[in-house]
């Protein structure tokens, strides 16, 4: 059992970490559909603005919370007050419930980054999808050595397994995508992609575009799951961290712009729909493939891009409640990770299998999956960021003088935080549930 609270070896560990907690599945596989299903340009015009205005105020407050209190998430907000504790437990359940769908969607990418090194000849993407994901024995499977190979880093500690993944795979990530992208600008009407990503067409901007670019770009920081209060209370003292976020963000809206980059030119190029949803990574992509010069080596290449912001993502997740049972329980991290391993396996499997066997059982018309898909996104997210801007800004007194040299930018934050966020927050929380 570890003596005492672990740190980052560097401030240059600690902002790779970050940018892997935020950079994930949310940037690579959901941004891109995402953007396609609310008008491309104009969606990331307002993505771009709200992410670096409006977000940066809890991200911001968040990290500050970690690096004050020194604590897992049940122990931060006990300290501000005992009676806050309960809200720590809520980050606790979301860090559980996450996973146990997110996970689901690494098992798939294990399943076709193993069959893009085999063989990847998929006649008809569509029917190969709905064969695999009824599979309850495939799509089990590939879920459960998804969650083992997070938890067996996440067992190794912050320096040797957190540190030691993002290091790798983060530059890693970059490295491929950027491959990525120079392959598909040289398809065939590529610059029509290019224009779909960065030429806006304002007649398709509305409410529900800010709603959904908001939503996605707490997605994509993971504000609300607990994992930057987590990461930041990691922090050393001597360590700003006001860069650091600024890191974050930035590196959150590059990633997504150039997986943007990576993917229209490819889909314009072959004349299919940017609109596609959901399926445009498992379904749009491999008619790609099949019809492109190596083909298979592009689709190996990209299946292991997405398995590394997978990978990142995932364990920055599962790091929230491993952080509370070490330091609850008093337990080692070995014991933490095995519980934590377990507990969300016996989530995410019957969310895996609601796709197949388990697909008639629904509650409001929802499956298994949709059902902590709809929790977790549209509750459990925005009123973790609600209560965490109250906390933060009205109990705690995070105020902007202690970010900010500058008392214009200071008091502009107290405001945002104490007030403007939390109201954003609050209209997001209603109208998700609506």
């Amino acid at each position: 059992m570890e003596n005492k609270r672990p740190t980052w070896s560097s401030r240059y560990s600690f902002i790779l970490a970050a940018i892997g907690s935020a950079v994930g599945l949310g940037n690579i596989w959901r941004f891109p559909y995402v953007m396609g299903q609310n008008g491309g340009a104009v969606f990331l015009i307002t993505y771009v603005i709200l992410i670096t205005t409006l977000c940066f105020v809890p991200l911001m407050a968040e990290l500050m919370f970690g690096k004050i209190t020194k604590k897992d998430c049940i122990g931060a907000y006990e300290q501000v007050n005992t009676k806050f504790k309960i809200f720590g437990f809520l980050n606790n359940v979301t860090a559980i419930i996450i996973p146990s769908f997110y996970f689901v969607i690494g098992g798939w990418i294990i399943y076709y980054m193993i069959k893009s090194f085999v063989n990847f000849n998929i006649e008809n993407p569509v029917e190969y999808l709905s064969n695999f994901i009824q599979n309850p024995y495939a799509t089990s499977i590939s879920t459960i050595i998804f969650l083992f190979i997070c938890t067996f880093f996440m067992a190794r500690g912050i320096k040797k397994g957190i540190e030691f993944v993002n290091n790798y795979m983060i530059p890693l990530l970059a490295v491929i995508l950027i491959v990525l992208i120079a392959a598909s600008l040289n398809l065939p009407n590529a610059n029509l992609g290019l224009e779909y990503v960065f030429k806006p067409d304002f007649s398709k901007f509305n409410s529900q575009t800010v709603l959904t670019a908001m939503g996605q770009a707490f997605f994509t920081l993971s504000v609300g799951t607990g994992a930057l209060l987590t990461y930041g209370s990691y922090i050393k003292e001597d360590k700003c961290i006001v860069q650091s976020a600024y890191t974050i963000i930035f590196s959150s809206i590059l990633f997504s712009v150039l997986a943007g980059i990576m993917i229209f030119p490819a889909v314009f190029s072959f004349g299919l729909e940017a609109n596609s949803g959901a399926g445009l990574v498992f379904v749009t992509l491999p008619k790609v493939f099949m019809q492109i010069p190596h083909g298979g080596i592009i689709a190996s290449a990209f299946f292991i891009l997405l398995f590394c912001a997978a990978i990142t993502s995932g364990i920055s997740m599962l790091e929230v409640p491993c952080a509370t049972l070490v330091e609850r329980l008093k337990i080692s991290r070995l014991k933490a990770c095995i519980i934590i391993f377990f507990a969300v396996a016996l989530i995410s499997i019957p969310a895996t299998l609601s796709f197949g066997i388990l697909g008639n059982i629904k509650l409001f018309g929802k499956t298994i999956f949709d059902i902590l898909d709809f929790s977790a996104s549209n509750i459990l997210l925005p009123l973790n960021s609600i209560i965490l801007c109250l906390i933060a800004g009205w109990f705690l007194k995070i105020k902007g003088e202690m970010i900010f040299k500058n008392d214009i930018f200071a008091k502009i934050f107290d405001i945002g935080l104490k007030y403007i966020v939390p109201m954003v927050l609050i209209i997001i929380f209603y109208l998700g549930l609506r």
